[in-house]
């Protein structure tokens, strides 16, 4: 399925922790069916992709923080790409301040990538 495109958009971010871990689960489990998989972040899901961050958000009292799943993606070949203008808006320097594996995009990429996908989900 290497030429089935998956785009998975997230605008949640850390204010609302119970969404922030089944988007990262359902793309790994996509990347483990061999789609291409993408997570385009924007908004204030851009906030996890900042350093320290995801380490502190927890899904489930006593479950795995945020982090663990976001490594879990990246592990298993999922592309992350930021919004150039939503790092601006929460004042992330995508060169210092971002983990490591993220491109950083402007708004009309996710147009043209969504275009090619046979798949986009909102979280």
């Amino acid at each position: 399925m290497d030429d089935e495109k998956v785009m998975l958009i997230m605008t949640s971010g850390p204010e609302d922790p119970r969404r922030c871990a089944t988007p990262f689960f359902f793309a790994t489990l996509g990347a483990a069916m061999e789609y291409d998989v993408t997570m385009f972040f924007t908004i204030d899901g851009t906030m996890l992709l900042k350093k320290g961050v995801a380490e502190n958000v927890y899904p489930k009292d006593g479950g795995k923080p945020v982090s663990e799943f976001i490594a879990d993606a990246l592990d298993a070949g999922v592309k992350f790409v930021a919004c150039t203008a939503s790092t601006e808006l929460h004042d992330i320097d995508p060169a210092t301040d971002l983990i490591d594996d993220v491109k950083m995009v402007g708004g009309a990429w996710m147009w043209q990538e969504a275009e090619d996908c046979q798949t986009v989900l909102t979280f």
